[in-house]
């Protein structure tokens, strides 16, 4: 896969650099040469173009990638222009981050793919933080439903999956379980490994310490949030 991500600051660079990580060829691109100095080892290639001209994008082949993501943020004009630059071009996905509604009213309106609202996902992951310490990661995938990894803790430490209750007290999915397994390395000393099993059984055991992956509606997760307080 060939992605291009627009503007580096610590959002883009950051994006960059996970998905080459990650195996994707990626092109990053800012218009400040030291930005672009700063992450070129970190990335297939890097430019330093000022992606409102036509030319400069035509001659890094930019209508070849399978998804561009501009991730300008403090210049809204840019980002527009970014994205229908990209349009012009003829590149299929465009992936844009969007700083307020009516930033994000135009780039929808210009034909941006999917809206990326930074300030407004940090937001929440701070606030279920805080609300529910045990969540370790959550991913909102569609309007209301998310996937959440989490420790179910003392409260189902030693019960089976179907002892849980998990699915028929919450209408939540247990789509993996993580575990932590004691071993000997070949020095002879005592170490973890982590073991995933990405199809558990309804008689496998819960450990307090196991990571627990859950599918379901955020209603739902709250109400499993709210009693894994009260434990």
């Amino acid at each position: 896969m060939i992605v291009s991500v627009i503007g580096l600051g610590t959002f883009g660079a950051k994006t960059a650099i996970s998905l080459y990580e990650r195996g994707a060829e990626v092109i990053a691109i800012d218009s400040a040469p030291e930005l672009v100095e700063r992450i070129k080892d970190r990335v297939t290639h890097a430019a330093c173009l000022d992606v409102t001209v036509e030319k400069s994008l035509r001659s890094i082949n930019i209508s070849d990638v399978d998804v561009a993501i501009v991730a300008i943020g403090d210049n809204m004009q840019m980002s527009i222009l970014a994205v229908a630059m990209l349009r012009k071009l003829g590149v299929g996905k465009i992936i844009a981050r969007a700083t307020s509604q009516l930033h994000e009213h135009v780039l929808k309106e210009i034909g941006a793919s999917e809206i990326i609202k930074v300030e407004e996902e940090m937001g929440e992951i701070v606030a279920s933080k805080i609300v529910a310490p045990h969540v370790l990661q959550r991913y909102n995938f569609a309007a209301g439903y998310s996937l959440v990894e989490l420790k179910l803790g003392k409260k189902y430490e030693g019960k089976t999956l179907v002892e849980t209750q998990i699915k028929q007290q919450y209408n939540l999915n247990v789509v993996a379980l993580q575990k932590k397994v004691p071993y000997i390395t070949e020095e002879g000393k005592s170490a973890f490994k982590i073991e995933i099993n990405d199809t558990p059984m309804p008689m496998d055991v819960v450990e307090a310490d196991d990571v627990i992956v859950l599918v379901g509606s955020n209603h739902n997760f709250n109400r499993l949030f709210a009693d894994l307080e009260e434990a």
